[in-house]
């Protein structure tokens, strides 16, 4: 893993700039923690790659970072989900993990697992470009907002509403996808996928059919997300601070992208449970033509709606959220940027200070 221990050279030649643009050192105000000391870690500090944080083209290296990591990993996981949300539908047939796959298989074949597969794809790609994306954006944005003296105090309160902003536009854009893919999963005999499934859908519930869920959808995916990146920023450094014994800019980027997978799966299996119950619902509203809020509660019950296919979730959730931290940084290193986790963004005022020392 030699090529890692070297400076790795943008993909962008024609619109990156030769030099490197640096940040600049900061001097961290009064309450706010100080950044890295030491030759290494302040030229790491000042100097990332070819692309100056939080310049509109590391925005759009993050937004592009957040479309591969979380396209390409929901596809992936299709099967399980297809499982899931027969399990959350109709549990009397799917019964348990292991049984719903025979069902599945003995049912539909092998191409059952993955019906569903295009609108997973394309859905949660536009999910991922606007989750991560905004994310960086609005992080730095509150960090402003709450200024030099206290960006570092409330610093987990500063991910958790960045977080919470971000899926809320994300989820704009995921919902009619969303909303074809778990019909098409759970009625097979709905469609074949999104060529003939949206139509259908457009046909029988219009277009603010597709945006029914959105409301559940919210409910799911906020709690989610503001779970996924405030643990995961605040596992990465406690694993830094307290696993590793050194500091993150002397570590090797191999092991660098090894803790971004470890802090994923650990704040996946959290996002996992806090998000189920909204989960269900989501699944439950998209199966069925003018379900509500209501009908679900009544026949699944309260705890069919904390717990039904709740272990094949952890699982999933688990393995896919350390799978998209570690996609999405391994495409920040690529680009020359840092991996997530370690440092709260330096606010403006401290940048135009640094700049002008």
């Amino acid at each position: 893993m030699a090529i890692f221990e070297e400076p790795l050279k943008s993909p962008f030649p024609s619109i990156v700039s030769s030099s490197p643009s640096p940040v600049g050192s900061v001097e961290p105000a009064s309450g706010m923690e100080a950044l890295p000391r030491g030759s290494d870690s302040v030229e790491a500090t000042r100097e990332i790659g070819k692309i100056e944080t939080y310049s509109p083209l590391y925005y759009a290296a993050c937004t592009f970072g957040g479309l591969a990591s979380c396209g390409l990993t929901h596809m992936a996981i299709t099967p399980l989900d297809v499982v899931k949300c027969n399990m959350q539908i109709d549990p009397e047939k799917y019964k348990s993990i292991s049984s719903g796959f025979g069902v599945l298989i003995q049912e539909q074949g092998f191409r059952g697992f993955f019906k569903g597969w295009v609108p997973t794809l394309l859905g949660y790609s536009a999910q991922g470009a606007c989750k991560f994306g905004f994310y960086e954006f609005f992080k730095k944005f509150y960090a402003d907002v709450t200024g030099p003296k206290h960006a570092s105090k409330y610093k987990t309160l500063i991910y958790l509403a960045g977080a919470a902003s971000a899926e809320v536009i994300a989820d704009i854009a995921l919902c009619p996808m969303e909303a074809v893919k778990v019909r098409v999963q759970t009625q097979p005999l709905f469609a074949r996928g999104l060529r003939d499934g949206l139509p259908k859908f457009l046909k029988s519930e219009g277009v603010r059919g597709l945006y029914k869920g959105l409301l559940p959808l919210w409910g799911r995916q906020i709690p989610y997300t503001m779970m996924k990146f405030a643990s995961f920023e605040t596992i990465v450094e406690m694993i830094y601070k307290h696993v590793i014994p050194k500091p993150k800019e002397q570590c090797s980027k191999p092991l660098q992208l090894a803790v971004s997978f470890a802090g994923g799966y650990a704040a996946g299996v959290l996002c996992a449970v806090i998000s189920h119950p909204a989960d269900n619902l989501v699944s439950f509203l998209n199966n069925a033509a003018g379900a509500t809020v209501t009908d679900a509660v009544r026949q699944l019950g309260l705890r069919g709606l904390f717990t039904r296919g709740l272990p094949l979730r952890i699982v999933m959730i688990g393995t896919l959220t350390g799978a998209q931290w570690g996609v999405y940084d391994a495409f920040k290193v690529l680009v020359g940027l840092q991996t997530t986790g370690g440092l709260m963004p330096p606010t403006t005022s401290n940048q135009e200070h640094a700049k002008q020392s």
